[in-house]
């Protein structure tokens, strides 16, 4: 979260109760809190409810886009925005793709970047298309077998076995 005054990450969220107007939540940095705190509530510092209460109804507006975003789902390897959104964690690299407008100004905020800049790792499949691939034909073998048909599984099976031993010549 980016403090309200000048874009730093926040770190002091103030709960204030402001008498006559109510509820105020203040999301400050560090430098923004203490001048807050030194100079107290005088007007010119404190923002003005009306300001509160239409930033409430932009984030009412966004409740509907996120309803809407809620329901989109990944097709290589079916997982929600929702279910990103609960469990934290996605499904398959293709999502960075598929839900990657709704995901940069995360990765901005929390990682101050958006491209991977750490270790990779020394053994397994390397490349994004092939690890797409075995997402998906792992489902597709997985349903083969729910519906019983065990001929499309065995083919998508040896499909498997046979990106995954590319991966491993390749090491």
């Amino acid at each position: 979260m980016k403090c309200q005054k000048c874009e730093k990450p926040a770190t002091f969220h103030i709960t204030d109760l402001t008498g006559k107007e109510g509820l105020l939540e203040l999301h400050l940095c560090p430098d923004c809190a203490k001048q807050y705190l030194q100079t107290g509530e005088s007007e010119q510092e404190t923002p003005k409810i009306s300001g509160v209460l239409s930033s409430q109804l932009k984030l009412e507006q966004t409740a509907e886009d996120l309803k809407e975003l809620d329901g989109k789902e990944c097709p290589i390897c079916g997982i929600s925005f929702y279910e990103f959104r609960q469990a934290g964690r996605l499904g398959c690299p293709h999502d960075y793709v598929f839900f990657g407008e709704e995901l940069e100004p995360l990765l901005l905020n929390v990682h101050n970047g958006s491209e991977h800049v750490g270790k990779q790792p020394k053994r397994g499949v390397r490349d994004t298309e092939s690890q797409t691939e075995l997402i998906r034909l792992r489902r597709e073998m997985k349903e083969a077998v729910q519906e019983e048909n065990y001929e499309r599984a065995q083919e998508l099976r040896d499909r498997i076995r046979s990106i995954e031993g590319e991966g491993r010549s390749n090491e």
